[in-house]
């Protein structure tokens, strides 16, 4: 719309706000005739300034987008990344924007951290203590398969245990305390 075309619609309508005040109950036909004349020349007005599409949308980012009927401003595309926030907030996500650090920690951040792994770490007891005799599986009915291996196998152990490690690191953790068996009979009288 140009400024010609701005100002006379401008006057146009202040004009019908005008004749809207001064419309009474026993306003002649006369000045009714007047008044939808001036409401059809600010019609014309109008469609001669309008260059494009009625809006499909109420949504002022995407008023030419796709339209979705359930959504409240009938925006397929923010109705769509307002399901995704719900979903994600459902689902545990977190809801909001991510707090700003004000100075960068010298211990990093979580992000930097390695996932959560889980392992399960087959061991044997030797006598002594219990030890790694295999290496860590990431499936638990693995572990449990080479342990039956094991037992099968030529020289097996006096006894086994399948350890589960859930940390946030790489670290080995054992959980239980061995109990320390002399090996000879009778104390080594």
């Amino acid at each position: 719309m140009n400024h010609a075309q701005l100002a006379a619609l401008g006057r146009a309508l202040r004009l019908l706000g005008e004749h809207g005040e001064a419309l009474t109950s026993d306003t002649p036909d006369a000045r009714l005739h007047e008044i939808k004349a001036d409401m059809r020349r600010a019609l014309d007005l109008l469609d001669e300034s309008v260059t494009g599409n009625a809006p499909a949308t109420r949504c002022p980012e995407h008023p030419q987008g796709p339209v979705d009927e359930s959504a409240p401003d009938l925006c397929l595309l923010c109705e769509t990344r307002r399901r995704a926030a719900r979903r994600s907030e459902f689902q545990g996500g977190r809801s909001g924007p991510a707090p700003v650090a004000t100075a960068p920690s010298r211990y990093g951040v979580r992000a930097d951290r390695p996932q959560p792994q889980q392992r399960w770490l087959p061991e044997a007891w030797n006598g002594q203590e219990w030890q790694l005799c295999g290496t860590p599986r990431r499936d638990r009915r693995e572990a449990e398969a080479y342990l039956a291996a094991q037992r099968r196998g030529s020289r097996p152990a006096m006894a086994y245990r399948l350890v589960h490690e859930f940390t946030d690191y790489e670290v080995l953790r054992v959980w239980g305390t061995p109990v320390h068996v002399d090996i000879e009979p009778m104390g080594n009288l």
